[in-house]
């Protein structure tokens, strides 16, 4: 019975996560067409928003699934390994190329900004013509690609468990 708790945790926190990134994931959509400084700042910080919810969940469906780990014996196969390996590489390809582009619009639109080492402070947002250079560099197809292929194979892995 406990193990089947820690089931519903993780997929708590799975679908936690999933929920609260969402909205970046669809700021991600709308920043790259918006035209609108105004509009863009709150598409951003409402993306933003989100990151406290995003990380609670993905505490919890972390802890969960390494009790599970143990619980049901699976640290000796493979695919729990192909699963951390494969969240962690999927974490880290985003942090760089998603979040990157969100903190040089952030920058560029006269926000507060990251940038992996330490928090900026506001300045001046930059000519519209140079921030809607920026927003189209933005590829918002292949980061949701990125984010949902690897989610896809995640939950194969997870429910098959093929070695």
């Amino acid at each position: 019975m406990l193990y089947r708790w820690f089931v519903f945790l993780h997929i708590l926190g799975a679908f936690g996560f999933l929920l609260a990134h969402g909205g970046s994931a669809s700021a991600l959509f709308r920043a790259h067409r918006e035209r609108s400084l105004d509009r863009l700042r709150a598409v951003l910080e409402l993306s933003n928003s989100s990151f406290s919810a995003m990380y609670g969940s993905v505490l919890v469906m972390l802890i969960a699934g390494v009790v599970l780990g143990f619980l049901g014996d699976w640290w000796r196969k493979g695919w729990i390994w192909a699963s951390i390996g494969l969240l962690l590489a999927t974490a880290i390809a985003m942090f760089f190329l998603a979040t990157g582009y969100f903190n040089k619009l952030r920058q560029a639109a006269g926000l507060p900004w990251f940038d992996g080492r330490a928090s900026h402070p506001a300045e001046s947002p930059v000519p519209p013509d140079q921030l809607a250079a920026l927003q189209d560099t933005g590829q918002p197809v292949l980061f949701a690609l990125l984010g949902l292929l690897p989610l896809a194979v995640l939950v194969w892995l997870m429910v098959i468990k093929p070695f």
